[in-house]
């Protein structure tokens, strides 16, 4: 028994000493379909902004010396690129599951962190690292829109920033590295592009086609019209990539830009634009997209398990337990065929 004097929980001398709880921070919530983003990422046509963003990321020193030292990426340039697209657009298009894509994706970087070559300790997960990877994701899609399709407003690019910081709350990483607004995102593109990025390996290796394998829509093509055809499509990629270059990354890397080549690199953007319009809507999209868009339309359950990579995207035997690789386990859905796409 208490005793006469004693104070207990539910007095009201306890409440009025007892330290209040801190509120509950609400859980982030995941893009849906009425969203910019969800128009206008998860295209095919972004497979062109590849090199550009590739080379983006790995300009950052932190990120670049991670791919330097810990990625195999170039001895599986296709398999590596077409099975990483499942998760990322999966942090957009997985409605309520979005969340645990997120924290899968941001799984595969806890390992990747040690000393660059000028001595710099580095690790995936530094909050100014992840969020540069975040930033190329969402710059390129508001280049690519106005590239493929013309002119964005500003409230449009209002809402994008908006959405992206949605986006990225879903990593769990903190928030201190993100701009405020999107004109404070184009003050800090803008001085990672002159101050902070690198001309590194990495970044060289991403650029460097002059190896590059058959993509995988191309595997009929024989080795030999392929071998024959690669210097101008590879030569051509490398032009579309360079024109995409804010100027002080061009001058970084050393490349010549003229105003006829980007009148020229404009009219070819557009032109890519209109003809993907021709394209059935669906067919427009990313198989982990469009996924999302049938389970908001009603085509399929919405408890419908998440389409992952096929097998003959998965990584080598020898890397398929290896914490820094999605590798999701091979069903019956996911056994090899003659298409090795």
């Amino acid at each position: 028994m208490r005793s006469q004097g004693s104070v207990g929980p539910d007095t009201a001398e306890s409440s009025h000493f007892a330290a209040p709880r801190p509120a509950r921070p609400e859980p982030p919530e995941p893009l849906g379909p009425d969203s910019l983003t969800w128009r206008y990422f998860g295209g095919w046509r972004g497979m062109l902004f590849g090199p550009w963003a590739g080379s983006m990321q790995n300009m950052h020193p932190g990120l670049g010396a991670g791919v330097e030292e810990h990625s195999q990426f170039f001895d599986e340039r296709w398999e590596r690129l077409y099975r990483s697209l499942y998760p990322i657009y999966g942090v957009v298009f997985d409605g309520p599951r979005a969340p645990e894509t997120a924290a899968k994706v941001r799984g595969y970087h806890n390992t990747i962190k040690g000393l660059d070559k000028k001595g710099r300790r580095y690790h995936a997960l530094d909050p100014d690292t992840f969020y540069w990877a975040h930033a190329t994701f969402f710059y390129s899609l508001v280049v690519s829109i106005e590239w493929f399709d013309g002119p964005l407003t500003l409230e449009q690019k209002h809402r994008l920033f908006d959405e992206h910081v949605q986006w990225y709350r879903l990593y769990g990483m903190p928030m201190h590295s993100v701009p405020a607004s999107w004109e404070d995102f184009l003050e800090y593109w803008d001085h990672m592009c002159r101050t902070v990025l690198e001309d590194n390996k990495a970044t060289r290796d991403v650029l460097d086609l002059s190896n590059l394998d058959r993509p995988p829509f191309l595997r009929w093509f024989p080795e030999g019209v392929w071998k024959l055809i690669r210097p101008p499509v590879t030569a051509g990629f490398l032009w579309l990539t360079v024109g995409l270059y804010d100027p002080p990354v061009r001058e970084l890397l050393g490349y010549r830009w003229s105003r006829p080549e980007a009148a020229l690199h404009a009219l070819v953007g557009r032109a890519i634009g209109l003809g993907t319009k021709l394209v059935p809507w669906r067919y427009r999209y990313h198989p982990r997209a469009r996924a999302g868009w049938d389970r908001a339309f009603g085509r399929i359950p919405a408890d419908t398990g998440l389409l992952e990579t096929p097998a003959r995207n998965l990584p080598p035997l020898d890397r398929r337990d290896s914490p820094m690789h999605y590798s999701p386990k091979v069903t019956t859905r996911h056994r090899p065929t003659t298409d090795s796409s």
